[in-house]
């Protein structure tokens, strides 16, 4: 069950901006003994019954150093005022690069997953931390236009130009992805994109995953941004609730 985004009705980006804010946090491992302590990794964001955090299965790292206790969790906070939860693997979906996480400690706000009903041209925007945390945790949102829906990978006139992850994914099934006119940066990966006027949840930013098999034929890459739709991410929520 997806939990609302109670005050994220005004109408209002910037106050809709205030709500999903608190939402919003930083994906990374903690480990006492280095400098920092905090390795930054990517976004993601709060939903569910505020215990349930939604990004990118990219951003999960490979293994954790058990022997110096490192840790994976979510930063939450903002600027140089920050805290470092602890949190689980829930479930991962590996088609959709999309990972499930459950953290420890008192909910958060939680943001609330579409329905899937979408239309080309319409007005969006996404939150979420592109410099890491480089200077301070510090939030940054963009207004996006929904371009285009389009397949994930496409055959190619020309093998050659198809990667290994390209036909691997043309194997297992093309899906929908949303291509949007802003840009985004590897630090944005698992970043929730919203309605401007409600804050409920329409996508996940995806800046390695979906790159790498839209862009395979093309020389130089294009800047474009693209997102998983959000109904993967509400499949894999209930489907870890069962």
């Amino acid at each position: 069950m997806t939990g609302a985004c109670p005050g994220a009705t005004a109408g209002d980006l910037p106050a809709t901006i205030a709500v999903v804010k608190k939402s919003v946090v930083g994906i990374g491992t903690f480990q006492k003994t280095r400098s920092p302590a905090v390795r930054f990794s990517g976004t993601g964001f709060v939903t569910g019954d505020g215990l349930s955090v939604i990004t990118n299965a990219h951003v999960l790292p490979a293994t954790l150093d058990q022997q110096a206790m490192e840790a994976l969790g979510v930063v939450v906070g903002q600027g140089s005022e920050f805290s470092f939860r602890r949190a689980t693997i829930a479930a991962v979906d590996r088609q959709h690069d999309l990972a499930l996480l459950r953290i420890e400690g008192a909910p958060l706000p939680a943001l609330q997953l579409g329905d899937g009903a979408m239309a080309e041209g319409r007005e969006l925007a996404f939150t979420g931390f592109p410099l890491g945390m480089v200077l301070g945790l510090h939030p940054v949102t963009h207004r996006a236009l929904l371009s285009a829906i389009t397949p994930i990978v496409m055959p190619s006139l020309h093998s050659g130009k198809l990667g290994a992850a390209a036909i691997a994914q043309l194997q297992r099934g093309r899906f929908p992805v949303y291509q949007l006119d802003a840009t985004a940066y590897p630090g944005n990966s698992g970043s929730p994109v919203y309605d401007p006027h409600t804050g409920v949840v329409h996508g996940i930013i995806n800046m390695v995953f979906v790159k790498g098999l839209k862009e395979t034929a093309i020389t130089a890459p294009s800047g474009i941004t693209y997102a998983i739709p959000a109904v993967h991410a509400r499949a894999l929520l209930q489907e870890a609730n069962k």
